[in-house]
């Protein structure tokens, strides 16, 4: 990322900082803060989708053990939310290896139906399992972070405030790491994968281990945005873990732009925004948001991002060969 880039990143942070210290209801406050969590578990999808192209249909499903996993230790072992929500990630970490394992004995469009096919196994298991997940009664009674009222009250602001900030701040760990782990050697080799992956091991690029550690990342960050889900809404139902939501988030991601840095927060601030905006005409959304996908697919095949980067005179830069990518290391 270049430097006017990390400045404009900057600016956004500062002034999203600022947004709690205006006054605002607590319906905005609450719309932030969705968007925020949508936000990260489309950059969980994005590192395997935008980076290593390949689609797995499961996200949701980590979201779910994430949260799951916080409602959980939290309220049936005693645990600290600051200790269950790391654990939670590690969980959909070890998972997700699990299933690279298997997953990636397939390819192309058998790897994406095999992943939907343990995300629908996922849901099942949470709507199913009364005894550790309430099955379809959930979850209930998930309690706010310990002292984050206090901290929240600290400064003048009320829980909503505190949870705004936690969002934050989260969002802004989740933007860090996965700059950071696209300008690395093992992005550049994720990408060079997706170019072709028979070319990316001629290149000398261990294909398999570097898939498995790019779905180790997407879970991780999925159970991340899972367990601060967990904690903000109070209640966990299984509709949170199904494919639905895999598919909603893919929706977030394809309109923000795929393999791009800001497009995962695009998405998610533009069409959450409007689905609340339109709640009252909930049986007519989709008569506006069918022509402004036709428009936008149309338009803008690389989503928002890519529009934004035509728009400035920038063509988006070609992904690198995997001999670029070698040379690179």
């Amino acid at each position: 990322m270049n430097r006017a880039g990390v400045w404009g990143w900057v600016a956004v942070f500062v002034l999203a900082a600022l947004v709690p210290l205006l006054g605002p209801s607590g319906y905005v406050l609450d719309i932030g803060i969705n968007v925020m969590i949508y936000a990260i578990l489309a950059y969980g999808l994005n590192v395997l989708l935008g980076y290593t192209g390949l689609l797995s249909l499961a996200h949701a499903g980590f979201f779910g053990i994430g949260a799951y996993a916080v409602g959980i230790l939290t309220l049936k072992s005693g645990w600290s939310f600051w200790l269950a929500w790391p654990a939670g990630v590690a969980l959909c970490a070890v998972l997700g290896l699990l299933l690279g394992l298997v997953a990636f004995r397939t390819k192309g469009d058998a790897f994406s139906i095999f992943t939907l096919g343990v995300g629908v196994i996922i849901m099942l298991v949470i709507n199913k399992w009364d005894a550790l997940t309430g099955g379809n009664e959930g979850l209930n009674g998930i309690n706010p972070p310990a002292g984050l009222e206090a901290l929240a009250q600290g400064v003048g602001l009320r829980l909503s405030g505190g949870f705004y900030y936690l969002a934050l701040v989260s969002l802004l760990l989740t933007v860090v790491a996965v700059a950071r782990t696209r300008g690395s050697v093992f992005g550049r080799s994720l990408v060079a994968i997706r170019g072709g992956e028979d070319l990316a091991r001629s290149a000398g690029i261990n294909v398999m281990a570097h898939k498995l550690r790019a779905m180790m990342l997407s879970t991780a960050i999925a159970g991340f945005a899972g367990g601060l889900y967990a904690v903000y809404v109070g209640f966990l139902g299984s509709a949170a873990t199904g494919p639905v939501m895999t598919f909603t988030v893919l929706l977030y991601l394809l309109v923000g732009g795929l393999g791009t840095l800001v497009g995962p927060l695009l998405g998610p601030a533009l069409m959450y925004t409007l689905t609340q905006s339109l709640k009252g005409l909930q049986d007519y959304q989709y008569v506006v948001f069918g022509p402004l996908l036709v428009l936008l697919v149309m338009f803008a095949p690389q989503g928002l991002a890519g529009l934004w980067a035509k728009l400035g005179g920038r063509r988006a830069a070609p992904a690198p060969t995997p001999e670029q990518a070698v040379d690179h290391a």
